[in-house]
């Protein structure tokens, strides 16, 4: 069974209930016609007893007389195709008379217990079916009435029923697991599609897709569930091919500066105030590579999306504070006015590492994209079931096309690619992550050259 193909365990399974349905239905029909014809057999035995008894007559001397006469005209010129066997028998179970085809043969009398009662037994050596009736004169018993009739026929009958049912059951079988068989071969169809257009993907070849079967049926469902899959994974692979080449990219800029800027500073000598500044600028460089790598070991701590998280009572009010002080240098540089709408206190339960990094992106992007002198405004606000965060600014905004990429990772908007603000494209992709790991949802607006409003619903 287990070295079986699919196709011909689909058939196999459907001969086996088949088998037990037809088996079920060829007995019930052996069964029927047994008793029919046992039935028909005993129905005329009893005909023929009824017949019988109106045929003799008693005469009532010192000894009973049984009177056949008419029945021995009758019987001695009649031809009879199933062979009926009468006997008649005396007040002593003395013959009296019997028909013609018992010849030397005779009907046994049972006991009394007998009477009125269809008996199977043999004549000579011959299947038969007999009764004997006791009969009366003034309730007083003067002799028997033995009918028998042959179970020959009803017997090769029957016999040959069994035999062709016999005969009919394994054939019916093999003819029906052939079109089983080739009926499974067609519906499975699909499934050798499937198997075929699997072993033409690889990681070079992820374009091919599975043909819809013309029936939406569980097959149809498989199809374009596999071909949905091969969808997510050829995304999947082409947003790693391109965030390592981006990746590299991001990394090797900053590298390709340093060493350029190293490479003009031994060419010949410099005074020292141009060596601290080269210097500095690379530091700086340095800096803004370790803040890539940084990230980037952030995001692919969290790539996964399998990590266990420590859920803990987080309090908001602080975390919101912690990070607007750590970036006071940065509001104060800029002129940026922060207002705080939180008069309550606020707390969830989450993980505060995940929700620091989270909130700490999103205060650092709307002070790195605020005009010089601009606005911030940080609200939280309580419903029946959710805490929301809503930070808004009066930035320079991200142009509409520009909304449905802005979580991609190393993207930047045309508006923030601005030499004095420094970034990598990678705290949107970060923060998105994290929301989806601790079931927060973001949501963000935006309007060029007027700000932008993120707002975090935490259930």
């Amino acid at each position: 069974m287990l070295n079986l193909s699919f196709k011909n365990r689909i058939a196999f399974n459907y001969i086996i209930s088949t088998a037990l349905l037809i088996a079920f239905v060829f007995v019930i029909i052996y069964q029927v016609i047994h008793f029919s014809v046992d039935n028909h057999i005993n129905e005329d035995i009893k005909d023929e007893v009824k017949k019988h008894l109106e045929e003799i007559e008693i005469d009532r001397n010192d000894a009973y007389l049984i009177q056949v006469d008419q029945w021995r005209a009758r019987e001695h010129n009649t031809v009879n195709v199933n062979p009926v066997f009468v006997q008649f028998l005396d007040i002593n179970n003395q013959l009296i008379d019997k028909s013609p085809n018992l010849k030397d043969i005779s009907l046994k009398l049972y006991k009394k217990n007998k009477e009125y009662i269809l008996i199977d037994t043999y004549l000579n050596k011959k299947p038969i079916r007999q009764i004997q009736v006791p009969l009366f004169d003034d309730n007083k018993v003067i002799g028997h009435l033995i009918v028998a009739m042959s179970l020959d026929d009803a017997t090769m009958i029957l016999s040959n029923l069994r035999t062709i049912l016999f005969i009919a059951f394994p054939l019916i079988l093999f003819v029906l697991f052939l079109v089983a068989r080739l009926i499974a071969g067609r519906s499975i169809k699909p499934v050798t599609s499937i198997i075929e257009t699997s072993s033409k993907i690889t990681k070079d070849n992820l374009k091919s897709r599975i043909t819809l079967p013309n029936n939406k049926d569980e097959l149809f469902i498989l199809s374009k569930t596999i071909n949905d899959l091969l969808d997510r994974i050829e995304d999947a692979v082409e947003r790693e091919k391109q965030f390592t080449s981006d990746a590299s990219h991001e990394l090797r800029t900053p590298l390709a500066v340093i060493k350029g800027t190293l490479e003009v500073l031994i060419r010949k000598p410099r005074e020292n105030q141009e060596y601290v500044e080269k210097i500095n600028f690379c530091v700086s460089e340095v800096d803004r590579l370790n803040s890539l790598v940084d990230e980037l070991l952030l995001l692919a701590r969290f790539e996964n999306q399998k990590r266990d998280n420590k859920i803990e009572n987080v309090y908001l009010n602080e975390l919101i504070l912690e990070s607007l002080s750590r970036y006071s240098d940065k509001i104060k540089k800029n002129n940026i006015v922060v207002f705080t709408n939180f008069n309550n206190d606020f707390n969830i339960q989450s993980d505060y590492y995940l929700v620091s990094i989270i909130i700490s992106n999103l205060i650092s992007n709307a002070i790195k994209y605020s005009k010089n002198g601009g606005k911030i405004k940080i609200e939280l606000n309580k419903t029946e079931k959710t805490t929301q965060l809503i930070i808004s600014d009066d930035g320079i905004g991200i142009p509409d096309e520009n909304l449905s990429k802005i979580f991609n990772s190393f993207y930047r908007s045309d508006n923030s690619k601005n030499p004095e603000i420094k970034g990598t494209g990678l705290g949107l992709s970060i923060v998105k992550r994290l929301c989806i790991l601790l079931n927060i949802e973001i949501q963000i607006a935006s309007e060029e050259n007027v700000g932008t409003i993120v707002k975090l619903i935490i259930s």
